[in-house]
């Protein structure tokens, strides 16, 4: 019987596990605690096969868990950058919060950009802290700073540098705000109404931070229809920790869950959460993989508006997936049938022959229900038949995870996603 699961709903089809392998290269005034709580680039990714400009650079890292994330010296290989499912777009890998100086973090903003690349990053974003009720963090100066390190550093068809901002509250919660002029604070925008206003009028996109931390939780996910297309993100990974449970064991429920049930349509990405000197480096944190047809701003806008991409915390993995040949992060056009999974799952040979599982998730009503559970190898295209019902929730994710290792913060006793985390795709949308 399936967790949460009743009905006629536990079949399924398991095919084809072998197909498609690809092996490759992957590649001031200290605040810390301060805080309470474009351009048109060529590198077209169009075809399977090709690969960043920088698919040969080697990563630096260490092993970590969420419990000890460290930085080191140590080799690092990963995928291949094209996807065995799909065409069209490219792999890459990105970093989308980080923090220094000029907010609570402890290193020089000059240097972060330059880290991210050379620790194998193929897009990255400082987004540094606005002003926490008096509390000083960005300031208008330091913006126009970052806008001009990350022009400095963007590279259109290599790397692309983002600017954004954090705002800030300590009730309510945190929200990664980018591609926006300027920025707001609590001084401009004291409320999730008032924030969601400034962005859309702003032309930005947005995330969810660390969803769950703070007790307010953004209204409890109070959902406003006029921002569903900017807020295109949820963190489910951040530093080191899964927050699909987070905060389970004090009572709080699924934020994933209480995100999507609202109404929302956000994508699912990981980030580092950086505050420390050493940006891009440290092995166990968040990061984001994106499909973009190009590797400029433009692209990774296009992208994130598009919710093409997954979370994870493992350096130099490949996920790609679709849904009755959807791509991730859109609409299935069904009502109730059979839905025909594909995954893509591949980090290169020192993962070949690894444990991983994958289970389907679903609507619930404090936690998500899982409606498959599957139990494969990684390095190749997982193919597997789910039935689907549009009454029983408008949504479905696929979590991969190590079976091997417990979830550090689990959920309800006996729930599949007690293990230990490895992957999220972006969602899809059931739409009759």
């Amino acid at each position: 019987m399936l967790w949460g699961m009743t009905g006629d709903h536990s079949h399924h089809r398991h095919e084809g596990r072998h197909e498609g392998r690809h092996e490759g290269r992957h590649e001031g005034i200290d605040r810390r605690g301060l805080l309470a709580a474009g351009a048109g680039g060529l590198l077209v990714l169009a075809t399977p096969g090709v690969a960043s400009a920088d698919a040969g650079r080697t990563a630096r890292a260490e092993t970590g868990t969420a419990a000890t994330v460290g930085a080191g010296p140590a080799a690092l290989t990963g995928a291949a950058r094209a996807s065995a499912i799909t065409a069209g777009t490219g792999l890459v890998h990105a970093d989308l919060h980080n923090h220094t100086v000029m907010s609570d973090g402890d290193g020089d903003p000059a240097l972060a950009f330059a880290s991210m690349r050379s620790a194998g990053l193929d897009v990255a974003a400082l987004t540094d802290h606005t002003t926490l009720f008096g509390i000083s963090g960005l300031s208008k100066s330091e913006w126009d700073r970052t806008g001009a390190l990350a022009n400095a550093a963007d590279d259109p068809g290599n790397y692309t540098a983002i600017r954004g901002f954090e705002w800030s509250h300590p009730l309510l919660g945190h929200v990664n705000v980018w591609f926006t002029n300027g920025f707001t604070d609590l001084g401009g925008s004291s409320n999730m109404g008032g924030l969601y206003n400034w962005i859309t009028g702003n032309g930005g996109i947005a995330s969810f931070n660390h969803p769950g931390r703070e007790v307010g939780r953004f209204g409890n996910f109070s959902y406003s229809a006029a921002a569903r297309d900017a807020m295109v993100s949820l963190e489910m990974f951040n530093r080191g920790d899964d927050y699909l449970f987070d905060g389970w064991s004090e009572g709080r429920t699924c934020a994933l869950n209480a995100c999507l049930n609202a109404g929302w349509r956000t994508g699912l990405s990981g980030v580092s959460d950086e505050h420390g000197t050493d940006w891009g480096f440290p092995e166990g944190k968040g990061r984001t993989g994106l499909w973009v047809t190009q590797n400029t701003r433009a692209g990774v806008l296009e992208a994130m508006r598009a919710r093409r991409f997954f979370a994870t915390r493992v350096s130099g993995l490949r996920v790609d997936a679709t849904a009755n040949d959807v791509r991730m992060g859109g609409v299935l056009p069904l009502a109730r049938g059979d839905v025909r999974f594909a995954l893509d799952l591949d980090r290169g040979p020192d993962w070949q022959g690894k444990p991983v599982r994958i289970q389907v998730l679903r609507p619930g009503v404090a936690a998500p229900t899982v409606a498959d559970v599957i139990d494969t190898v990684a390095n190749q295209v997982v193919r597997f038949t789910v039935p689907l019902d549009v009454a029983m929730g408008n949504w479905v994710v696929l979590r991969v995870s190590d079976p091997t290792r417990p979830n550090p913060s689990p959920g309800p006793n006996g729930h599949p996603c007690n293990d230990f985390g490895l992957a999220y795709t972006s969602p899809w949308w059931l739409q009759p």
